[in-house]
């Protein structure tokens, strides 16, 4: 330019180009990460800036004042604050999934608190840090002047790992700006491996492949991600919102209390402002079911305490606190990052892709600076092998040589050596010429020239590069690889289900009287001989015990009915999933329950689509329900049946419509109608009467008797058990008193009352017993004898004095495997445990075969009433109150 040269300029233009140029300058330079290693410039800088001073992983602490001097003083002129926020926050657990610096001292908190002084800390590089800058030295990346020409700084780093989706980054440029959120490795790994061992077909790889693979993002705090079709959207284009949620568990306190513990919180929030703000809202009135609210946070994790005041509901009160404060956020993905220098959105797949390239150009690289330096050294060890095999004729060459000059000529010359090797066999030492020294250097000859032999052909073939990659990158996820934090709901998704991520298999699910649920394998639970002590099922609460105990598919629904006529649905693989002496999650955690509410029934199904629900309440009420009128409950429940003030649903089972109801009190009393006698209801109708119950007498159980249904199973509390044919049970009206099912009067003695009815098919089947102590008994259902309807039955498990079964479950289809030493011991049980009726003979009693003769009095025992229309006929519900027989003997039976 010429001085004094006076040059017209439109101001518009050069304010455009001027902003243009800062506009690049930002972009390039400051705030978007390179797409290859996922780092800004000054990251990069930092980074190699510490493994140049020699910070390793496994070396000394450097002051952090000194580090951030060298990176101003060579390669990053601005100012100190900003590279050593950018430092610290490398070194911070809560902000990095990775950290990438290793740092000694105070580097800030999840509180919000700022790091100390930059003169108090002190740093290092991590182990994971330093695959970020693996064979730098070995020409696998382009270096560029520094801002005064005076030193080299790479452009990129070879990056052994994709740091660029690993630990995400966050940045605003001009006009533009990136968010990228982590990811966990073995994920990442698990993705990358799939693309390479399907390039050939890369076109054809699509988002929905990669996330079986990449599910989500994992972020260091944890918490739990809303997913849905939201997440597909955000991987397929590279832009998205991600709603993040507090990880919250309500847990049971003393006087009918709770109290919500926040242990994980989500991503870049605050901790202490968001106690402030509940606070805010609890003062403001607009949180009125708050009593206290404390910080419980250690060095052993997070916790934020919300106690709640008697009778709130805590269900309703977590749902106001993720609405009104940032407990629930939403992460505003935008993955956006330089390709060949130009600022680009990547989706999930070509991100991967780029990472790829970059470590096949690396490697490449990396394999022919091998290559150079192996071919170089294979030269000079040529060079002493043809020296050691003319050692004598060397040895004097050498000495009639002048000078070295002379003598090296003269090698050249003699011999046909290069220059190179006439100066290594110059500089050889004397001590290499033993013969220990002659075969290493035969040794290492043989290994050089198989190590170019690899390097070639890794070079001349394109898959094996890729396989190196993958190799790599499998070694270190090895190393550095750990588990998920960040769970993920898909409640909100409309095609990414979660059920496509949830294993398929017959699972036992239980209730205790005292609210906790939980989730076990079916196969946890052994299977043993009939009579045994069982094995600790469950931890229960003292005075808690199991209330409901059932088998489902994982993949099936589950409907929780209440005492107040309510429904409540869940999938089975939506309820906590625990050992099987582990004591479960409140109900309350799973269910939007009220504080006085609780499950009194449970059902499962598989779909929607047909049949009907039997409701059947404890005062004797039934009704009929299509399971259509269930298949869309809400959150906070619907209306199953219409009580009374004093009943409570107990039971519901799934029907076809042309099935029959058998009911048994716990008396011993049964009765078996057609399920078309009670007709269809909607959901909140009460039902008609079922069974008449005399004075003192409850139902303890309902089975829905079809076509596959062989025996009807009876437990009672003291651990007998008996199984009979259906065909023993008459057909009779609804509303009867109906037949014995149990021998007079033995539900007041020894066998106790009856708490369990199961129908069982010829399908092979396990039942599973629990005890009010939490003892699991898991025994073949065939192992317990087969016998006629009005006897006692046999002892299915051994009990402690104070000890009463309370709850069975039943698993069809379990091949069951009984060791042959075992089997006589069976045999012998069986028949000392037998308990018999002394009013029937032996005869009566048929084990092993269909009883074909039903007993003389079955018919006698049968009372008809033919008052059983819809409104339960003019027989008024307390017509039985306070029955009481003339002599105090039971007519029926004797």
């Amino acid at each position: 330019m010429d001085i004094g040269t006076i040059r017209p300029v439109t101001i518009g233009d050069e304010m455009r180009g001027s902003y243009l140029d800062y506009a690049m300058s930002v972009i390039v330079a400051r705030a978007l990460p390179d797409a290859r290693d996922g780092l800004k410039p000054v990251h990069r800088r930092i980074l190699y800036t510490m493994q140049d001073m020699g910070l390793r992983a496994t070396g000394s602490f450097k002051k952090s004042a000194r580090i951030v001097g060298d990176v101003l003083g060579k390669y990053h002129p601005h100012g100190d604050s900003a590279v050593y926020e950018a430092m610290a926050r490398m070194a911070q657990s809560f902000s990095m999934r990775y950290p990438l610096v290793d740092g000694q001292g105070n580097f800030g908190s999840i509180d919000g608190d700022s790091p100390a002084a930059m003169r108090y800390t002190e740093a290092r590089l991590t182990r994971i840090s330093e695959e970020l800058l693996t064979d730098l030295t070995a020409n696998t990346v382009d270096f560029t002047d520094n801002y005064d020409g005076t030193l080299q700084e790479p452009i990129v780093l070879p990056a052994g790992l994709p740091n660029m989706l690993l630990n995400g980054t966050s940045g605003i440029a001009v006009g533009m700006a990136t968010n990228i959120p982590p990811h966990n490795l073995r994920e990442l790994t698990a993705a990358i491996t799939y693309i390479i061992d399907h390039y050939d077909q890369f076109d054809d790889i699509s988002v929905d492949d990669l996330m079986q693979f990449v599910t989500a993002p994992d972020f260091p705090t944890g918490a739990i991600i809303i997913g849905g079709e939201e997440l597909r959207e955000m991987y397929a284009t590279g832009r998205g919102h991600l709603t993040v949620r507090a990880r919250a568990d309500i847990e049971e306190m003393k006087n009918d209390r709770y109290r919500i513990v926040f242990t994980e919180i989500p991503y870049q929030t605050n901790k202490v402002s968001i106690i402030e703000r509940l606070a805010q809202l609890v003062r403001e009135g607009r949180l009125d079911q708050i009593s206290d609210l404390r910080d419980e946070s250690d060095r052993n994790g997070m916790g934020i305490v919300v106690e709640l005041k008697r009778n709130a509901q805590p269900q309703k009160v977590l749902n106001q606190i993720y609405k009104y404060t940032q407990l629930q956020t939403t992460f505003n993905v935008q993955i956006l990052a330089l390709v060949d220098g130009e600022p680009r959105t990547l989706n999930l797949k070509r991100s991967l892709q780029i990472w790829i390239e970059h470590r096949r150009e690396v490697i490449t690289r990396r394999s022919l600076y091998e290559l150079a330096h192996a071919r170089a050294r294979a030269h000079i060890l040529e060079g002493y092998l043809k020296a050691l095999g003319n050692l004598d004729a060397i040895i004097a060459t050498i000495r009639a040589a002048q000078d070295t000059e002379d003598a090296r000529g003269q090698l050249i010359a003699r011999f046909e050596l290069s220059e190179a090797q006439a100066q290594a066999i110059l500089d050889l030492q004397l001590r290499r010429i033993a013969s220990l020294e002659r075969q290493k250097i035969n040794e290492e000859y043989d290994t050089i020239v198989a190590r170019i032999a690899y390097l070639v052909d890794l070079l001349e073939s394109a898959p094996k590069i890729l396989d190196v990659i993958k190799r790599d990158l499998n070694e270190l996820t090895d190393k550095y690889g750990d588990e998920r934090r960040t769970t993920i709901d898909y409640h909100s998704g409309i095609s990414f289900q979660e059920s496509d991520f949830v294993r398929d298999e017959e699972v036992l699910i239980s209730l205790t009287q005292r609210g906790y649920i939980k989730r076990s394998p079916a196969a946890l639970y052994h299977s043993q001989i009939r009579g045994g002590k069982g094995v600790m099922g469950m931890t229960t609460r003292e005075e808690d015990v199991v209330d409901h105990m059932f088998s489902a598919n994982s993949l099936e629904h589950v409907l929780f009915f209440s005492n107040k006529g309510k429904v409540y649905a869940e999938r089975s693989y939506q309820v906590p999933e625990a050992d099987r002496n582990g004591k479960g999650t409140l109900v309350n955690n799973v269910l939007a329950l009220e504080p006085d509410e609780k499950i009194t029934a449970i059902a499962h199904v598989e779909n929607f689509d047909s049949g009907f629900f039997v409701l059947c309440t404890r005062r004797g009420y039934i009704k009929r329900v299509r399971i259509a009128d269930f298949s869309s409950v809400r959150n906070n429940g619907l209306i199953a049946i219409s009580l009374d003030d004093k009943d409570q649903l107990g039971w519901v089972y799934r029907t076809s419509g042309d099935d029959h109801i058998l009911l048994v009190t716990q008396r011993g009393q049964s009765l078996r109608f057609q399920e078309n006698e009670v007709r269809v209801t909607g959901r909140s109708s009460r039902g008609v009467n079922a069974m008449r119950l005399r004075a003192g007498d409850k139902l303890a159980g309902m089975a829905v008797i079809n076509a596959s249904t062989r025996t009807l199973l009876v437990i009672t509390a003291n651990g007998y058990g008996k199984r009979t044919l259906l065909d023993e049970y008459p057909l009779r009206g609804r509303f009867g008193m109906g037949v014995r099912t149990l021998a007079a009067n033995s539900a007041d003695g020894k066998l106790g009352p009856i708490v369990s009815v199961q129908a069982l098919s010829d399908q092979r089947a396990d039942i599973t017993v629990i005890t009010r102590e939490g003892m699991a008994l898991r025994t073949p259902a065939n192992e317990i004898r087969l016998i006629g309807r009005a006897t006692q039955g046999v002892r299915v498990m051994n009990l402690s004095d104070a000890d009463r079964i309370v709850s069975v479950a039943v698993v069809e289809g379990q091949l069951i495997d009984v060791p042959v030493s075992e089997a006589g011991d069976l045999i012998e049980t069986a028949d000392d445990d037998l308990v018999v009726d002394e009013t029937l003979t032996v005869n009566d009693l048929i084990v092993d075969e269909p009883i074909e003769d039903v007993l003389d009095e079955a018919d006698d025992e049968n009372v008809e009433d033919d008052a059983s229309d819809d409104e339960g006929g003019d027989f008024p519900d307390n017509a039985l109150d306070g029955w009481q027989p003339d002599d105090g003997s039971d007519p029926q039976n004797e």
